[in-house]
């Protein structure tokens, strides 16, 4: 039985995301089951759109999903320039985009679930999510799968 390892992503920042998949496709390669716990903001990375907007959101919802778009930066984001100057560095020092690092953490088995609380709240269905989520499930299953692990992290 392979060791395991759960990464709580709450935040959708650009480079707390970055931490995040840096380390769910290190520990995947190096044999882990890693699973990822998207929650709030986290669920920014699974969107199939930025603006993702459905007839059944309340208001709220709808105004919440509007203004949450884009990842920035925890810090320097200066009005979007900063996850561009940051992407570009990334590119000349040959670090693997975030994109990237997403789509090598599913060819390593990462299992990604969706908190079914947060997407209630923030009015987002299966219909706005990545087909990359693997389960829809809440707190209580992330415990169980916690409870097994090695390694927890909350970024």
């Amino acid at each position: 039985m392979s060791e395991k390892m759960t990464i709580i992503l709450f935040s959708g920042e650009f480079d707390k995301a970055l931490a995040a998949f840096t380390l769910a496709t290190t520990a995947a390669a190096s044999g882990m089951d890693v699973t990822i716990f998207f929650t709030f903001w986290g669920l920014n990375l699974l969107k199939k759109s930025e603006f993702s907007l459905s007839k059944t959101q309340l208001l709220m919802q709808k105004m919440l999903n509007f203004m949450n778009r884009g990842l920035p930066l925890s810090r320097l984001n200066m009005l979007g320039l900063g996850p561009w100057m940051m992407r570009k560095l990334m590119k000349k020092t040959k670090m693997a985009s975030l994109e990237d690092l997403m789509k090598t953490a599913r060819a390593l088995k990462v299992k990604y679930i969706a908190c079914t609380t947060s997407c209630g709240v923030m009015g987002l269905g299966r219909e706005q999510l990545a087909d990359t989520v693997d389960d829809f499930t809440g707190a209580a299953t992330y415990l169980a799968i916690a409870r097994d692990s090695k390694i927890n992290l909350f970024i």
